[in-house]
């Protein structure tokens, strides 16, 4: 495989030099331009776009439409953590070995190499294959608009790879954490702190209940932890709060587990400590742990079996953050994830990509594809 890094270069950096934050519109809509141009200039790929609501629009690339099933669906998101202004403060950059900039490895060098791993393949090798690519718009928070329809593909696949980065030692990803948060409204009645407090009901007593119940269903030795990271509540010290809320994020490797978890928490919300206060439970996104099948570990030799004839070692880790691997391993899909170059801290002004783990990573996408077709 011919490979030129300056190439790579320019082609990643307008990627990274657009803002594209989730439910960022305009940005995510010119990240799949940019994305869909590629495809166009390779031909054979048929480009749909798909209408995933506020989030924007997502992209799904077939080179068999007509297919029944799909051999390898290989999935990425196109939306960044960052807020309006990141990529001008902090436009990608190069130091050493190393990249910088907003989504630089979470995920739009996966995005690319996916589509130089494509690029590579030799021709009758992906004629073989029916293979679909899907980027979606809002990962980041969850895929709370785009789940639906990747699980709708995804049904139709015997395998998933997922393009995010492989961790900074190298290793690709076997298992993710499931991820579950939940805002929690408390409504009580507000009176005077000073004249008549008697009459108050206190939404924010209610959330101090909660906050210690809460705490007591966090198990670190099974890995399920439940945290409060934002609570909110009351007018002024002396009005007895009628609206409070709090923010909590649930982490999980037990799908059982999390299902006990979740109707703790609805018995809670059935049984106030305080009378006359009110609580209502929302669960806005919840993505299942990604637990290696019989199918995964066969596709986990298979991968370790490409490394070996690159000389390329593969390492596997088991990490807590989320990725949308969850949803596709959730569905009984052989799923793997860290299919992308070697980058490090993601969502921080520190996010980087490792320039000497791109090539290498690509031959590795191209090995597997190829090997999966045989």
């Amino acid at each position: 495989m011919t490979f030129s890094l300056d190439e790579y270069l320019t082609e990643l950096t307008p990627l990274i030099n657009q803002d594209c934050g989730t439910l960022h519109q305009p940005g995510i809509a010119n990240i799949a331009e940019l994305m869909a141009a590629k495809y166009e200039a390779m031909g054979d790929w048929q480009i749909k776009q798909i209408d995933c609501g506020v989030a924007g629009i997502g992209l799904e690339i077939r080179n068999q439409p007509d297919a029944k099933q799909i051999d390898i669906m290989l999935i990425g998101h196109m939306d960044t953590v960052f807020p309006l202004g990141t990529a001008a403060a902090r436009p990608m950059s190069v130091e050493g070995d190393r990249a910088y900039g907003p989504g630089v490895s979470d995920m739009k060098s996966g995005l690319l190499n996916i589509v130089y791993a494509l690029r590579a393949l030799p021709r009758e090798v992906r004629d073989s294959l029916s293979i679909c690519v899907c980027m979606n718009p809002d990962e980041e928070i969850g895929s709370l608009h785009s789940s639906d329809w990747l699980a709708a593909v995804a049904k139709d696949a015997k395998q998933v790879l997922v393009a995010e980065a492989a961790r900074a030692d190298g290793s690709l990803v076997k298992a993710r954490k499931g991820m579950a948060r939940y805002r929690i409204d408390f409504t009580g009645k507000a009176a005077h702190a000073g004249n008549e407090p008697q009459k108050g009901r206190s939404a924010i007593t209610e959330l101090g209940h909660w906050i210690l119940a809460i705490n007591a269903l966090t198990n670190f030795e099974s890995g399920t932890t439940l945290n409060i990271g934002i609570v909110k509540g009351g007018d002024g010290a002396n009005i007895v709060p009628a609206h409070a809320s709090a923010l909590v994020d649930v982490r999980f490797w037990d799908n059982q587990e999390y299902h006990q978890i979740d109707d703790q928490l609805l018995t809670l919300g059935e049984r106030p400590h305080v009378d006359g206060v009110t609580i209502q439970l929302t669960r806005e996104a919840h993505k299942p742990a990604m637990v290696p099948s019989e199918g995964t570990q066969a596709l986990m030799k298979l991968v370790e079996e490409c490394g070996a004839e690159l000389g390329l070692p593969i390492s596997w880790q088991a990490v807590g953050g989320g990725s949308d691997a969850n949803l596709t391993a959730s569905l009984g899909i052989p799923t793997l994830d860290g299919l992308g170059p070697i980058g490090a801290g993601f969502h921080s002004d520190e996010e980087y990509l490792d320039l000497t783990s791109i090539a290498p990573r690509i031959e590795l996408l191209v090995k597997v594809l190829t090997r999966l077709a045989a």
